[in-house]
């Protein structure tokens, strides 16, 4: 963004240098399967697959595409693929995956608010998953630049952790210990941790690094979306999160979940669909 604050500018600097080191960790990670993907499959929740449909002869833009297996996840169903990421250690290693594998896809190398300076397409799909929404500072510019790349007719989606489970403090708490600890709605300044490790793999050596975050309202997603020229199609809550969280257990489908000694519910993770009218 041209118009960046110098902070948000330093947090970028720092969340990229997190991500580089993450993605030396991730190639070898079991929680990644790096090995197994090479041989087959996708690497797709079912409720994405369900929400969005078949992709065959589609053109997909991937945003915060990591090293990009979910990315080649969608070129293996068939569609034409276009991934990006801030870290050019994991756009180097998406690269390389795919030329592994035989499988044609494009990956470029941007920051997200950066990238209409970088890419002229528009695609029949944009889509972003899983543990993204919380690097950005900015949930309206960023609605402006999916939308920018959504051709008319075409579709948007994000699923990742919904925002009220953002709000709890997620780790050195029990399963079950909901500790209200974070701001709910957009904040100018990040917040910022120091980093051990990776939710793939806590053990691992990533030296001294810093996470940036930022948290958003469903509510502001929701209208900065519509705001920037899209039409919600549907918008799902889910009870469970993708990755370990210490306030949640581990059930028997690999997702996390509220302990059953828990009476109520919450909302944990969200999936949005969102169109462009043609």
């Amino acid at each position: 963004m041209s118009d960046a604050r110098p902070d948000w500018e330093r947090s970028r600097a720092a969340n990229r240098s997190l991500w580089d080191a993450w993605t030396a960790v991730h190639e070898h990670a079991p929680f990644y399967d790096l090995a197994g993907f090479r041989e087959g499959g996708i690497r797709l929740a079912d409720y994405e697959l369900e929400e969005i449909g078949p992709v065959d002869g589609l053109s997909l833009l991937h945003l915060q595409c990591h090293f990009g297996i979910d990315t080649l996840s969608w070129a293996r169903l068939g569609a034409r693929v276009t991934g990006v990421d801030l870290s050019p250690r994991a756009v180097a290693l998406a690269t390389r995956l795919a030329g592994e594998l035989g499988l044609d896809a494009r990956f470029i190398e941007s920051d997200i608010y950066a990238l209409p300076e970088r890419l002229d397409d528009t695609f029949d799909l944009v889509y972003t998953s899983r543990g993204v929404l919380g690097w950005l500072p900015d949930i309206r510019g960023w609605a402006r630049v999916v939308a920018r790349f959504v051709r008319p007719g075409g579709r948007f989606y994000v699923t990742d952790i919904h925002p009220v489970a953002q709000a709890f403090e997620n780790e050195g708490v029990q399963p079950g210990e909901l500790r209200l600890q974070y701001p709910y709605w957009e904040h100018e300044a990040p917040l910022v941790f120091p980093v051990k490790g990776s939710y793939a793999d806590p053990d691992a050596d990533i030296g001294v690094q810093e996470e940036h975050g930022w948290d958003h309202g469903l509510g502001e997603i929701v209208t900065a979306l519509i705001d920037a020229g899209l039409e919600i199609r549907s918008l799902r809550e889910h009870d469970f999160i993708e990755w370990p969280v210490d306030f949640l257990v581990r059930g028997d489908d690999g997702r996390y979940r509220l302990p059953p000694s828990i009476p109520g519910q919450m909302p944990l993770f969200f999936s949005l669909l969102a169109a462009r009218r043609g």
